[in-house]
């Protein structure tokens, strides 16, 4: 464990100055201002700190670590519907609610005016028209396969530069961007009739052949995105574009029942112990709260909660307004006024065009999709390669375990032990992986660590294995291959590895 448990923060002259040294930065402890915590007892922290501490015996599986969600875990089914399932520990009173959730989130919006008032709103400018077109399955999106092929679950979010002192002054190393004049911060590639798309998602790959220890080459795709076609007249110049897949959604109410502190407990910013590895927490302004949070979802964690992250993308993929993103126009700039002016689906009763029961019922349903069961987590080549991911130090980020908090309002979410493999935290994974647009405190180079739960069902639910935040990767073996920065290390041993221990590490991951 690290050694730093509270975010340090500096504010000089109402902004934000980084620090030299710990020493030198007082300390803030952000709190979960979104949850009903139940305190734990000093008794119940000494459970905690004994059950999650990191192995190092790998001749049996680790007690419960065949439930990655706990009692919220669920059998691992065999066909496409793996990650669409309820929570375990769900009762039957509450399926109802996750029944309706999941109607919203796979509802098919169309556009204003409608004789489907409880429906329309869509648009103008939009990426889907439902969640789960970008989401297929709960699970993950993918790159466009051909020129043929569309990019539904894939885009591009946009911005430039802000000028140095619009920081939020509250939150240490912010890094201010602004929206594109022209183009906001997402790009939408479909609009409704009578407006133009913003632009058509293109990708070129090169090949890139990386040769391992055994002789064996594996080649990996290097991609550049063009956004062409635009719609709405040129990018601003120093607009900075990054690619974004859509990631599969199980697990996402336990992470965030994970208590802050044991998450930012993991957080060595100064890298204080030495071993390369400098996971930092992304801090980001909550919407709901009115305040800083601990950023948790989201490619580079940009997000605080299930709430926020499910009304931006309402408002930023569909065009669909909330209670907390109120405009009708969705993600339009004021440069955009045709799609300003448009008729919205926010004009009768429900005041936005998706209401705030509506928006309970949909993060309900994120927040209870269910973990499947590992499987095989006793064989022997599985313990193999899980003793090689270990002590190959991918541990340091994709931290094993947690106990979520003691929660009185979302039973199914509280006081479980779970096995998510991440910490949660910004890492520097190298120039290679870089998209260079800074979110919140994430830099360029940064992406929050990705849970690995689920992730051998992938081409199960998804139909495909392509990984990473762009997809770029098309098997577990070339997502590692990636790693860069902080993970270079590990990039490397897998590299030199045996041919047993490289598939043994594989087999591992596949089990998750």
């Amino acid at each position: 464990m690290k050694p730093s448990n509270l975010l340090l923060v500096t504010l000089v002259a109402g902004s934000v100055a980084l620090a030299d040294s710990p020493a030198e930065a007082p300390v803030w402890d952000l709190g979960d201002p979104h949850l009903n915590v139940i305190p734990r007892t000093e008794n119940e922290a000494v459970r905690i700190a004994a059950v999650t501490a990191i192995t190092t015996d790998f001749t049996t599986p680790h007690r419960f670590e065949d439930k990655p969600a706990g009692a919220a875990t669920v059998r691992a089914m065999t066909n496409a519907d793996a990650f669409s399932q309820p929570s375990g520990n769900i009762t039957f009173e509450d399926q109802l609610d996750f029944r309706v959730g999941n109607g919203l989130f796979r509802k098919l919006w169309v556009s204003s005016p409608s004789s489907t008032l409880a429906s329309d709103g869509l648009g103008p400018l939009f990426n889907a028209r439902s969640c789960q077109r970008c989401h297929i399955k709960d699970g993950r999106g993918h790159p466009p396969e051909n020129a043929d092929d569309n990019s539904i679950s894939m885009f591009l979010r946009v911005s430039i530069p802000a000028p140095t002192d619009a920081k939020i002054a509250e939150i240490q190393d912010y890094i201010a961007t602004l929206p594109d004049p022209n183009y906001g911060t997402q790009m939408q590639d479909f609009a409704v009739q009578g407006h133009a798309s913003e632009y058509r998602l293109e990708i070129t790959y090169n090949e890139e052949i990386v040769t391992l220890a055994d002789g064996t080459e594996v080649s990996l795709r290097n991609p550049t995105y063009t956004a062409a076609d635009l719609g709405y007249g040129s990018l601003h110049p120093d607009a900075m574009l990054s690619p974004r897949v859509a990631p599969q959604m199980i697990g996402l109410g336990l992470l965030e029942a994970i208590p802050a502190s044991d998450i930012l407990a993991n957080a060595d910013p100064y890298d204080l112990d030495d071993d390369g590895i400098s996971g930092r927490p992304n801090v980001v302004w909550s919407v709901e709260f009115d305040q800083p949070m601990l950023g948790r979802f989201g490619l580079k964690a940009g997000s605080p909660t299930i709430m926020q992250q499910s009304a931006s993308a309402f408002a930023g993929d569909i065009g669909i307004s909330s209670p907390l993103f109120p405009t009708g126009a969705g993600e339009c700039t004021a440069a955009q006024t045709i799609c300003q002016n448009a008729i919205h689906g926010d004009e009768d009763a429900r005041g936005t065009e998706i209401d705030a029961e509506g928006m309970d019922l949909v993060a309900f349903y994120s927040r209870n999709l269910a973990v499947p069961a590992r499987r095989g987590a006793d064989n022997p080549e599985v313990l193999q390669g899980k003793q090689v991911f270990y002590e190959t130090g991918c541990t340091s980020c994709h931290t094993p375990s947690f106990v979520t908090h003691r929660l009185e309002d979302k039973p199914e979410q509280s006081f479980q032990l779970i096995w998510p493999y991440t910490d949660t935290l910004l890492h520097d994974m190298g120039p290679a992986l870089a998209d260079n647009r800074p979110e919140a405190r994430a830099t360029g180079q940064e992406w929050r660590t990705p849970p690995l739960w689920g992730i051998g069902l992938t081409e199960q639910v998804s139909g495909h294995t392509y990984f990473l935040h762009d997809g770029r990767a098309r098997s577990l073996l070339e997502a590692v291959l990636w790693h860069g920065g902080e993970a270079q290390a590990q990039r490397d041993a897998v590299i030199d590895m045996t041919t047993a221990d490289r598939e043994a590490l594989l087999k591992f991951l596949e089990s998750l």
